[in-house]
């Protein structure tokens, strides 16, 4: 996960929402670790000044799968890089297509 630009690791929702806004691009989108779901991830992502968030997870078979809306079919990547590139396509289960990383500060 670390080799993503677009992880932020253990980041509050307060700095999620700061760091969208300041991209304030709708399809603007980070990854953080979930702070309720131990192991898991979620994709942050704005649309219309309101933050949408994902949570993601690694399978213990070692795939990818997203929730996403209800009634759309669980899909499943062996990469995160893969899931990612899916959800950059209009119409798969998402508010808005993940468009536009905003990578994590180097230090």
């Amino acid at each position: 996960m670390e080799d993503l630009a677009e992880y932020h690791g253990p980041i509050s929702k307060s700095q999620v929402e700061e760091i969208l806004n300041e991209a304030g691009r709708d399809g603007s989108y980070l990854i953080r670790d979930s702070m309720s779901a131990a192991g898991s991830y979620c994709i942050c992502v704005l649309c219309a000044g309101w933050i949408y968030t994902y949570r993601v997870f690694k399978r213990k078979d070692g795939l990818w799968t997203i929730e996403v809306a209800p009634g759309m079919k669980e899909r499943l990547f062996r990469k995160l890089s893969n899931l990612i590139d899916a959800f950059k396509i209009p119409d798969q289960g998402i508010s808005v297509p993940l468009l536009y990383p905003v990578n994590k500060p180097k230090q």
